[in-house]
């Protein structure tokens, strides 16, 4: 018996693929009724995926089946930076070269799991990258609150076992 509107949503529910979810009863209502598009970010720092990518994508999949629009936002700009979830320690710093190699690698993995011209792929750098940085702090830096970024639970790791958390890695999240 189904449990919700959307086809979507039992299908991935069956499947054990729903845990948490943000307004469930509107989510179902909206893709009862109408295509969506979700997407999923990859930062570039190897030139594969690890395992933990292979849930998104396979989300990713189901939507596009389901006659939805995957978007891959694949992280150039944030991988510059390094995102310090479950990290004890900073990032080795990337080369644009690397980086550019790394996208070229992880591009080449959507093409097997996802239909030809049925997902977008973007890459952050397109906008980050023209960014004057105080321009960029005033309109973006403005919407964040610190005492939520402290509590992110990255952060407060790093903190709690006094272990170095750069400025750099303290803006990922914006």
């Amino acid at each position: 018996m189904a449990q919700y509107k959307s086809e979507l949503l039992n299908y991935l529910n069956e499947r054990g693929y729903i845990y948490q979810l943000t307004d469930l009863a509107a989510l179902d209502r909206l893709l009862a009724v109408k295509k969506i598009s979700l997407y999923a970010g990859f930062d570039l720092t190897a030139g594969s995926l690890h395992i933990g990518s292979l849930l998104p994508i396979m989300v990713l999949r189901i939507l596009q089946k389901f006659g939805h629009k995957p978007i891959i936002l694949l992280g150039s700009a944030t991988t510059k930076i390094g995102d310090p979830s479950g990290k004890d320690s900073t990032r080795t710093m990337l080369n644009a070269d690397d980086i550019k190699l790394n996208k070229q690698g992880i591009e080449k993995i959507f093409a097997h799991f996802l239909s030809a011209g049925n997902y977008e792929l973007v890459d952050n750098e397109e906008w980050i990258k023209e960014l004057n940085y105080v321009d960029f702090l005033r309109e973006v830096g403005s919407k964040f609150s610190v005492n939520q970024m402290l509590r992110y639970e990255s952060v407060k790791q790093r903190l709690e076992r006094e272990q170095n958390l750069s400025f750099l890695e303290f803006n990922y999240m914006i």
